[in-house]
């Protein structure tokens, strides 16, 4: 799975970030590998909208879930109208939260938490 982490620094040992749209860095991380890319935030010193241009960002390099700290309903609208799954209140080193937000998942998918009602 390719999870795209808001992240304070440009490593798995960084911390999440709590800001969303003003995060320095997201990392997109291979849930598997841990194999990951950094991708410097250009909108993380804009005075407004910064969450949606970040949310749009996301939405365009084909991520299936998010993890952050703290994220406005606007970002959250558009991650999960893009059908990307959001963790947020996340606290602790991007590697940690991945791990923990992967295990959470499966469980999630074992119990039937993501089948569609029709």
């Amino acid at each position: 799975m390719k999870i795209g982490v808001i992240s304070e620094g440009d490593s798995l040992e960084s911390y999440v970030a709590e800001d969303f749209g003003h995060a320095p860095y997201f990392l997109i991380v291979d849930s598997e590998t841990l194999d990951y890319t950094v991708v410097e935030n250009e909108y993380a010193n804009s005075v407004e909208g910064s969450g949606m241009l970040v949310a749009r960002a996301i939405v365009g390099i084909g991520v299936e879930a998010v993890i952050t700290g703290g994220i406005g309903p606007h970002g959250i609208e558009i991650l999960q109208n893009a059908g990307i799954y959001v963790s947020y209140d996340e606290e602790g080193t991007v590697e940690q939260c991945v791990k923990d937000f992967v295990r959470r998942y499966e469980q999630m998918k074992k119990f039937g938490a993501f089948d569609k009602e029709e």
